[in-house]
């Protein structure tokens, strides 16, 4: 069973249903926009990990994670967790680059996917975390689960992730996602997740740059 999985059978029905009333959406699409905000984190983890400082600091991070139940928690105590857990992930640009490309690819509101966002990531940093406690992973262990996790999206959409995600981390050397951040952060997304010419900008202050360890995980 893939981390998705297990993710939609946490959430349950009401769970979904509570999804599609977020996005505007029935619940079948819910579950595609859910798919697609799980692969994209998972993808942005898989990513951090390649590098060994980002999957022992992702591995120390999971140890902070594996009690707190994000199922049974508040909207506003996930929504924290989860903007802390993608500022490491993504970084604070590469979140609503994400956002953008997820909404475009759904036909649906960019501000729906970026409140959604915050909400599964703690879900997937629990179910991870929980499978690295039960099966005793270490960093390399954990950096090669989700990397099995990455693959393991249906090929289309796997696709269109890989493509937003290299606009995200600059696709020079994989594994090293702060080498060719200079490209990232000069591209922006197509209606598919195609890299297009942007304007340029700094990464913003105040965001980890993804793949860093940083000590506020």
């Amino acid at each position: 069973m893939t981390l998705h999985d297990e993710l939609l059978e946490q959430l349950g029905e009401p769970g979904v249903e509570q999804v599609a009333g977020m996005l505007g959406t029935g619940p079948a699409q819910a579950r595609d926009v859910v798919q697609a905000v799980s692969g994209i984190i998972v993808g942005g983890l898989a990513r951090n990990a390649q590098h060994p400082d980002g999957a022992e600091a992702l591995r120390g991070a999971l140890e902070d994670h594996v009690d707190a139940d994000p199922f049974n928690g508040d909207v506003a105590s996930l929504t924290r967790d989860g903007h802390g857990i993608l500022g490491h992930v993504l970084g604070g640009q590469g979140t609503e680059q994400a956002a953008a490309g997820l909404a475009r690819l759904a036909g649906i509101d960019t501000g729906a996917v970026m409140k959604l966002l915050p909400l599964i990531a703690p879900m997937v940093m629990f179910l991870l975390a929980d499978r690295a406690a039960r099966h005793d992973m270490d960093a390399r262990d954990v950096a090669r689960e989700l990397e099995r996790e990455r693959a393991a999206v249906p090929g289309g959409l796997g696709e269109a992730l890989d493509g937003l995600l290299s606009n995200i981390f600059g696709s020079a050397v994989p594994g090293w996602p702060y080498v060719g951040r200079e490209l990232a952060t000069d591209m922006s997304y197509g209606a598919y997740g195609e890299l297009e010419p942007g304007p340029s900008r700094e990464p913003e202050q105040g965001h980890p740059t993804p793949g860093r360890s940083n000590s506020d995980w």
